[in-house]
Formats: structure tokens, C-alpha cells, sequence
């Protein structure tokens, strides 16, 4: 079975997710810049005209489809990578994890796991489960 994670993250926090799952062997992924904002609604700032709110900050969304034994170590990774200091921020991001039921690689017409492998990837580092 298949999973894809949709990480929301900070975009200063990027380079370091991006290491960190290298890092586990994660080698295919997505990057979008999107804009949004969680519970705390934005943030508040002050100018010399007065003081204005930001609801729709810039974030960074990830999308990566991996072996669902993979799940759990990829999410801690992003988890680690993506916080901000010892005990985190608000702000600092979602992963939402869906189930994917097919894949298809257009080049080769390869379907599901075999789809989404690439070569020293961390099913290749594991032995290919």
C-alpha cells in the first residue's frame, strides 16, 4: 500500500526537511509555495502607519508518496526537521496523510510500489521491502 504525505510547513524550515529526509533516503517529493494560516488566524504587525494584520502567510507545501512502512520514520523526520526550537511554535505546520491507490510512471508505465522507487532511496537502503 501506498501513502502521500502533504506536509505544510515554514518556508525557512525547507532546506532543513529537505536535508533531513535525504538524510532517511526520501528522494522524491514536491515543493509549492502556497499561503494560508491556522488557528492563530495570521500574525499582527506594525508599521508607521499603525498596525495591521497578515492572515495568509507564505508556507511551504511538500508532497511525497511512499511504502506505508515507510510512514512513520518520514513524519518523525519531517516533525523534527520542521519545528522551531526545542518544543515548537504555532505556525509551524500539518502533515495530512492520505492513502494513494495507484501510481502510474509515465516513462516506463511501471504501477504502484515499483512506480514510486528510485535508485539509494530508502526502500533500495532497507532492502526492498
Amino acid at each position: 500500500m501506498l501513502k502521500k504525505i502533504e506536509a505544510i510547513i515554514r518556508e525557512d524550515k525547507l532546506n532543513d526537511v529537505k536535508e533531513a529526509l535525504r538524510t532517511i533516503g526520501i528522494v522524491g517529493m514536491n515543493c509549492f509555495e502556497i499561503r494560508g494560516h491556522g488557528r492563530q488566524g495570521g500574525i499582527k504587525l506594525s508599521g508607521r502607519s499603525g498596525s495591521y494584520q497578515v492572515d495568509m502567510l507564505p508556507k511551504i507545501q511538500l508532497n511525497i508518496v511512499l511504502s506505508d512502512h515507510n510512514l512513520e520514520e518520514t513524519v518523525k523526520t519531517i516533525v523534527a526537521a520542521a519545528k522551531t526550537g526545542e518544543s515548537g511554535e504555532a505556525g509551524d505546520g500539518l502533515i495530512f496523510v492520505y492513502p494513494v491507490d495507484e501510481v502510474v510512471r509515465i516513462r516506463t508505465g511501471e504501477r504502484g510500489h515499483e512506480a514510486v522507487m528510485y535508485p539509494d532511496d530508502i526502500d533500495t537502503r532497507k532492502g526492498g521491502r
